[in-house]
C-alpha cells in the first residue's frame, strides 16, 4: 500500500474499515452461536422423539400380538351362534314392537266406504322392512283406486300396486294390494 500522500492533511480510511469488519465478525459469531444452540436443541428434541417412537413402536407390536392371540382365542361357531341368537332376538323385538292397533288403525282411517279388508299379512325382511300384503274386496276399480291413494297419502304406505284383481262370484272385486308398510312416529299420521 502506498502511504505517501499529497494532500495537506491526509485522512486513511482504516478506522471506518475495522469498524466495519468487527460488526461482521461480531454478527458472524452471534449468528454461529445461535445455530449452534439450534442445533442442540432440536438433536436433543429428535433424540426424545426417536426415543418415544420406538416406545410407541414396540407398545403397538405388543398391542398387534395380543390382538393376533384374542383373534386366535375365538371360536368362529360361537360367534355364529351368537350372531344367529341376536338376529332372533331382534326378529322377536320387531314382532314385539309391531302395533296392529295401529295400523288398523291407519287402515281404518283410509278406508273408503265400499271398500273391505278380507285379510292383511304382514312380512319382515332382513333389512328389518315391512311388507304388507292386504286382499280388499270392493265394487268397482274406482274404490280400490281410492283407497291405494289414500293409503300412499298417509305417509306411512309406500309404493301401494295391485297384484291380484278377480271378480268373484258375488259381482265384487277381490284385490290383493301389496306395499311397505312404515309405521310413523306417534303423531305424525297424516289423516
Amino acid at each position: 500500500m502506498i502511504r505517501t500522500n499529497l494532500s495537506t492533511r491526509p485522512f486513511y480510511n482504516e478506522g471506518a474499515v475495522r469498524s466495519w469488519l468487527t460488526i461482521l465478525a461480531i454478527l458472524a459469531v452471534a449468528a454461529t452461536l445461535f445455530n449452534g444452540s439450534r442445533v442442540l436443541r432440536y438433536s436433543r428434541s429428535d433424540t426424545a422423539l426417536a426415543t418415544q417412537a420406538s416406545r410407541d413402536e414396540a407398545r403397538a407390536a405388543e398391542i398387534r400380538a395380543t390382538a393376533v392371540r384374542l383373534r386366535a382365542s375365538v371360536d368362529t361357531k360361537q360367534v355364529d351362534a351368537a350372531s344367529v341368537e341376536a338376529r332372533q332376538a331382534n326378529d322377536l323385538i320387531d314382532r314385539r314392537t309391531f302395533s296392529w292397533t295401529e295400523l288398523f288403525n291407519l287402515l281404518e282411517t283410509t278406508l273408503p266406504p265400499e271398500v273391505r279388508i278380507t285379510s292383511v299379512r304382514p312380512v319382515l325382511d332382513r333389512d328389518r322392512r315391512i311388507t304388507l300384503t292386504v286382499t280388499v274386496l270392493a265394487r268397482g276399480v274406482d274404490d280400490i283406486d281410492e283407497f291405494m291413494e289414500r293409503l300412499e297419502a298417509t305417509g306411512a304406505f309406500v309404493n301401494v300396486l295391485a297384484r291380484e284383481e278377480r271378480v268373484i262370484d258375488s259381482g265384487q272385486l277381490s284385490t290383493v294390494l301389496e306395499c311397505e308398510y312404515v309405521p310413523p312416529a306417534p303423531g305424525q299420521v297424516k289423516p
